[in-house]
């Protein structure tokens, strides 16, 4: 079918949530600030090696806030970093959640893979913390600049979105994406586990296994920028891919139901729901491996996260791994979503599907060949079983696969990405069930009085 524009279901956040949540978290920053002293203490008590920290500097990312910490060469340790989640930008209820999982998936992987993490020295909860400023992690310092800046292009009249540089030389390209092929290798060859969920190693053994559910990027945008209901989330693993999909489509369409501005007039809220109502009808044909494999995915692992030596081209750490689960693998086998550095709702929203595939699809098939390369060395040391991973990867691109997975993890973008790419034609309204057409009749209704109510607080 011909490219579709989708600016007309382009997603906003609830300003007013979002504006609360500024508000709560530039308090606990002006609180955190001043503590600088006392924080320093407390890392160099938390820390492996002697001697009193000196402030550095301090970074705020998109759900943490760090301070950096130097130390003396004599006092037997590096430099140090601390690391919280910031309440608002990330919900408050989930804070010590996201921090205890991401701390065992660091363990993990580092147990198991070669990819460069920084070295946690030391990590609590907020009962745990200083000030009760919430939950923590303290890891080693480590040098690099962000790949991300590396690789994007420069920005022009004030743009903010980061997107690659074109012009970027494809050998010192072709090096850094092997290092990454690599990374994305080892973790499609770890061990696969029986549910998806957060994984957890038992008390007192190296057992590794998934026994509380699955924290998500999705999860966490719905509650601090669209008024998700927390109590409407999954509680437990899953042991079924059915499963958590259909899980991930009842949070579509409770995100459509809940978020007040979610739609401006009838025509949207019509469009919405049959791009979620339709979501849903779609994964018989796109769920593989119902029953597993489950493997450890990252969906976070791309260049604004990673630190790199921008002499000698070596990734020198990955730097988070929240929201790391163990996932149906298709994920797994899924071309990264990465490789313009900003995702495919850039182009949805203001340019076409058409462009978007014209400026991936050379940077994709490099990264393949990259994989491949690593697949074919890796495949030297011990003898390879069942599919290469850049043959499922293709494999998920030319079956569409990979925009229903993508449309899976995004409830903001499931509209725009369903119209442009998974909607095949053949569906209409009119040949829906009259209860489904009443459903449409009363969620209008329920939308246009919300968004009135949204305006009104708003002016307010």
């Amino acid at each position: 079918m011909p490219p579709q524009k989708t600016s007309s279901l382009k997603t906003y956040f609830d300003n007013i949530a979002v504006t609360n949540g500024d508000d709560e978290c530039r308090a606990w920053l002006e609180r955190v600030l001043d503590l600088k002293t006392e924080l320093a203490t407390f890392v160099a008590d938390h820390r492996e090696g002697n001697g009193t920290g000196n402030y550095v500097s301090f970074l705020k990312g998109s759900f943490n806030f760090s301070f950096s910490f130097s130390f003396s060469f004599t006092d037997g340790g590096p430099d140090a970093i601390i690391r919280s989640p910031k309440p608002g930008h990330m919900a408050t209820a989930l804070r010590d959640e996201k921090v205890t999982n991401e701390v065992q998936v660091m363990e993990y992987l580092a147990q198991n893979t070669t990819i460069p993490l920084p070295r946690v020295h030391s990590w609590g909860l907020t009962a745990e913390s200083l000030k009760q400023l919430g939950p923590f992690i303290i890891m080693d310092s480590v040098d690099g600049m962000l790949l991300s800046t590396l690789l994007k292009r420069q920005s022009e009249n004030g743009e903010e979105v980061i997107l690659l540089n074109q012009d970027f030389d494809n050998t010192a390209l072709d090096k850094i994406y092997y290092q990454i092929a690599d990374g994305m290798l080892q973790l499609s060859q770890l061990t696969t586990f029986t549910h998806i969920g957060a994984i957890s190693k038992r008390h007192g053994s190296n057992i590794w296994s998934v026994i509380r559910r699955p924290l998500t990027y999705n999860m966490n945008e719905l509650m601090t920028v669209a008024g998700y209901p927390a109590n409407k989330f999954p509680t437990a693993p899953f042991d079924r891919a059915s499963d958590y999909f259909r899980s991930v489509a009842n949070e579509h369409l409770n995100h459509l139901r809940t978020q007040r501005n979610l739609a401006d007039d009838a025509g949207i809220v019509q469009k919405r729901f049959v791009a979620r109502y339709q979501f849903a009808q779609l994964i018989p044909k796109y769920c593989v491996d119902d029953a597993g494999p489950f493997i450890p995915f990252c969906n976070d692992m791309r260049p604004s996260n990673m630190l790199i030596d921008p002499d000698t081209l070596r990734i020198t750490a990955v730097l988070y791994f929240e929201f790391t689960n163990t996932m149906p693998a298709q994920f797994t086998y899924d071309p990264p979503w990465w490789l313009l550095l900003s995702g495919p709702e850039w182009w949805l929203d203001r340019c076409s599907m058409e462009e978007f595939v014209t400026d991936y699809k050379p940077r994709m098939e490099q990264f393949l060949r990259a994989l491949e390369r690593v697949g074919k060395e890796a495949s030297l040391k011990k003898q390879p079983s069942g599919t290469l991973l850049s043959t499922r990867m293709r494999g998920s691109w030319r079956s569409g696969r990979f925009w229903f997975n993508y449309a899976a993890r995004k409830s903001f973008e499931v509209d725009g990405v369903y119209w442009a790419a998974l909607h095949d034609g053949s569906s209409s309204v009119q040949l829906f069930s009259e209860a489904v057409h009443a459903e449409i009749e009363d969620l209008t209704k329920m939308k246009m009085e919300q968004l009135k109510a949204y305006k009104e607080e708003c002016t307010a």
